[in-house]
Formats: structure tokens, sequence, C-alpha cells
């Protein structure tokens, strides 16, 4: 595939990495809980509506895998867990605020193409 004359290949396409990280819906809504403090894993799993304790576990290990997230444990019965964005993760603060901004400019445009093109009202030219 080329794009702006460069070469592009699926595997190593940066883009779909990072798309790849950021892209899961759990991902993006953990991201924004954690944008402004650290947080207990309990306190994640009130502030996230519907996502299961496994799933929730789930994803702050990818986000720390990926050195999104840091897991700060402290010595006590039970252990207590924080989780806060690392630098790194701070540094999607802005894109994912550009993104969010561009979901609630056009999400129902959005709705409407699908609804369109499920309905069968495309242009069967652009394929």
């Amino acid at each position: 595939m080329m794009i702006n004359n460069k070469k592009l290949n699926a595997s190593t396409c940066s883009y779909r990495l990072v798309l790849e990280v950021i892209a899961n819906k759990w991902t993006a809504l953990v991201f924004y809980a954690l944008e402004d403090e650290k947080k207990r894993y309990s306190d994640l799993k009130k502030q996230i509506t519907g996502i299961s304790q496994k799933m929730l576990t789930e994803t702050l290990r990818k986000m720390e895998r990926d050195g999104l997230v840091k897991r700060e444990v402290y010595p006590s019965v039970p252990a207590t867990v924080d989780y806060s964005l690392t630098p790194l993760g701070e540094t999607l603060i802005e894109p994912m605020k550009i993104l969010h901004k561009w979901t609630e400019t056009n999400y129902d445009l959005v709705v409407q193409a699908r609804e369109d093109y499920d309905q069968g009202n495309y242009n069967e030219g652009n394929a």
C-alpha cells in the first residue's frame, strides 16, 4: 500500500501498532479514569461501568506491559495497589483528547453512514 509515496506494511506500520495499544474500549476507559490521578483497583472497578474484574486486570496488565501504566503495591493486609499513568502514558493525554473531541463531533455522522451503507444507500462507484 502506498500513502504519500511511502510503502506501508501492515506488520510494521507504527500507526497500526499504536492503535493496537489504545483502541480497545476498556483501555480507553481505564486511560480516562487515570488521566487526572492515580487510583486503586477497587476505585477503577467502581468507576468503569460494565468492566469485569478479569477484563480490568487484563487491561491494566497490558497497559503496564506497554509502559502506559505504573502499578504500585504497598505492603498491607490486604495489599494496597495504586495505578497511575506513566510519563509515557501522560504523553497520550492530548492525542486522546483530540480523538475524543473528533468522536463527539463526528460519531453521529459515522452512525448515519453505517445505516446508509447497511440499507444500500451508498455510492457503489467508490469501491
